[in-house]
């Protein structure tokens, strides 16, 4: 069965406000129903980029550097790797967490990237 990486994308800086408990409680809700249906891998939210570092090999040097990272409009703020069966189910599973945002929280704004991981996870 495969796995795919659900990537939740926003800009930072563009959120409106504090994330309100409501969407964390739902969150948690769907977390306990995939981890029941065998679907979630591992998830977790990301601290913001300002309290980040990125180590870049550029041009055959090795750079690192503190956030925030300001040359990305929108950042990665968690994952979650799930198993199932298709890319499609995946979709729909991402679709579903947009959904918690779109209804709990207002005016947020963001995006799921759904990577497929190499090899099979059986």
């Amino acid at each position: 069965m495969p796995r795919f990486m659900l990537m939740l994308r926003s800009d930072e800086n563009a959120s409106p406000g504090v994330p309100p408990q409501e969407l964390f409680a739902a969150i948690g809700e769907s977390a306990a129903r995939w981890t029941q249906e065998g679907v979630l891998q591992d998830t977790a939210g990301l601290q913001p980029t300002a309290t980040s570092s990125r180590v870049r090999l550029a041009a055959g040097e090795i750079t690192t550097e503190r956030g925030p990272f300001t040359d990305d409009k929108e950042s990665i703020n968690a994952y979650a790797l799930i198993k199932v069966d298709s890319e499609q189910e995946a979709i729909a599973r991402a679709t579903e967490f947009l959904d918690l945002h779109r209804r709990l929280w207002p005016g947020w704004q963001g995006a799921s990237e759904i990577r497929q991981v190499f090899g099979r996870a059986d």
